[in-house]
């Protein structure tokens, strides 16, 4: 069985789908759909050099209701692949021309999601080195340099520290006497440093001053495409790169030096280079929502006619970003060609043929995912990783408190979420996290008080009646499990 940390190229499509089934319960065709597109992207880099850029990513549209899992699909998928991932609402999007985001802004996005996740890496790489200049930084400010008039320490060393005790010099024997006492004193020191001996003690630390944090640049959307970072450039004129004084612990100096020593040693031109490369070969857009674009949907508040051509209009910038395009971003410019586009929507008011001809044919895998009935709420409640009643119990653990789920308890959950679902609005396996919240509602409040740690808790069929189906069974009552 493959690990979720594994490479992705170490993945087969079977065993994309073993992991995905660890979070995901059913949809077995979306699981296996996207199993498919991922490897065939590992599969396109290692095919013959002519032929790689004629390969097309398979992008993928999934259609079903709220709550089934397309959005966790899509998003168990990129951590497995460990490429840089969006998430965007084409609800949110505007055609050109008017007030809002235009679509160009997903892929910058994207962009600056992919250099933080590179530059995090590379200064991984470098975590060892940049911790040994920080603790060089350290015990230069426990050992300063020496003050060649007097012979002694210069300002703030310890004189009274064990071991550091250096007499005037006035022949050149003595000074080299001194200097191997300094040396043989500053590797005791670091000794001390390593063993933690020093951690409580109090310093006074040189870092880079950071004003962009009280600094925002407002603009036009879109204003990436200058190419220019307005915060860095305005940054440097309200005072950054100067340095301030701060006084830490060892311990916290040590950490805060090392993050800035791993900033100066890693090559942001090459982490922009690298995180470049991994958007245009890696990159996955999931854009939810994408039937309220649809020429068909009609809503509360659908204006007419100019709503349904401003839809449009954002189906038609979308196009060629799908099908391949160059979007400039203040990192440089990203070509989309190979950029994994994963699309969804519920469909309700609207179907699929609603979409644009063209922009149909760029999604031409299509997966239906099914809706949840009462045994697939069991295994969301029971099987997953991440299952509800795990995390419940991990937060009732944090207070000492035991929470034991009855598997009859569980069924009865499961039966009064699907009961509810029918009976008002079918949310999915949403609707467990308000059951359960519901049910719980006053054991989590009586959580320490009345409840003391060391206590233990047992959720049965009985319990979930007597709380729960009054209010399901009762069609005013279930509108608040919302």
């Amino acid at each position: 069985m493959a690990s979720a940390t594994e490479h992705v190229e170490d993945l087969t499509p079977r065993q994309i789908v073993e992991e995905l089934d660890k979070y995901i319960i059913g949809q077995e065709d979306a699981k296996k759909n996207v199993a498919i597109a991922l490897r065939n992207r590992w599969r396109r880099q290692n095919a013959p050099e002519e032929m790689r850029d004629e390969i097309m990513p398979n992008n993928i549209i999934m259609i079903g209701p709220t709550g089934v899992g397309k959005t966790e699909i899509a998003r168990r998928l990129a951590r497995l692949a460990r490429a840089p991932f969006i998430k965007v609402e084409a609800s949110k999007f505007t055609e050109v021309g008017y007030v809002g985001r235009d679509v160009d802004s997903m892929i910058r996005d994207l962009t600056d999601i992919a250099v933080n996740m590179v530059q995090e890496e590379h200064k991984e790489e470098v975590q060892d080195r940049a911790r040994e200049l920080a603790e060089d930084r350290i015990l230069d400010i426990l050992i300063p340099p020496q003050d060649q008039r007097s012979g002694r320490p210069g300002n703030g060393a310890s004189d009274d520290d064990p071991g550091f005790q250096v007499e005037p010099s006035t022949t050149s024997e003595q000074s080299s006497d001194q200097g191997s006492l300094r040396q043989r004193t500053r590797e005791k020191f670091r000794d001390k440093l390593e063993r933690g001996d020093l951690d409580d003690r109090e310093i006074e630390i040189e870092v880079s001053s950071d004003n962009s944090s009280m600094m925002q640049v407002f603009g036009p959307m879109g204003m990436e495409e200058m190419g220019v970072d307005l915060q860095e450039l305005f940054g440097n004129l309200g005072g950054g790169g100067q340095k301030k004084t701060r006084r830490v612990t060892v311990e916290e100096a040590r950490e805060i030096l090392t993050q800035e020593e791993a900033q100066k040693l890693i090559d942001m031109d090459q982490v922009k280079e690298d995180a470049l490369d991994r958007v245009q070969q890696a990159g996955i857009v999931f854009v939810d929502e994408i039937d309220k674009v649809a020429a068909g949907t009609r809503t509360r508040d659908d204006g007419g006619a100019g709503q349904g051509v401003s839809r449009q209009g954002v189906q038609r910038d979308l196009l060629p970003i799908v099908e391949g395009s160059n979007v400039q971003t203040k990192h440089g410019m990203v070509k989309t060609d190979h950029i994994l586009f994963v699309a969804s929507g519920a469909f309700h008011a609207s179907k699929p043929s609603d979409l644009i001809p063209e922009l149909q044919g760029r999604f031409p895998i299509r997966v239906e995912l099914n809706n949840l009935d009462e045994d697939d709420f069991y295994e969301i409640l029971t099987k997953p990783k991440n299952a509800l009643i795990k995390q419940y119990r991990a937060l009732l653990r944090s207070e000492n408190v035991s929470i034991d789920f009855e598997d009859d308890g569980v069924r009865e959950l499961a039966k009064i979420a699907a009961q509810v679902n029918a009976d008002v609005e079918n949310i999915g396996a949403r609707r467990l996290h308000t059951v359960l919240t519901t049910l719980l509602e006053d054991l989590l409040y009586d959580v320490p008080e009345e409840i003391p740690p060391g206590s233990a808790v047992t959720v049965d069929a009985e319990m979930v009646k007597d709380r729960l189906s009054s209010i399901a069974s009762s069609r005013d009552l279930s509108q608040y499990i919302l």
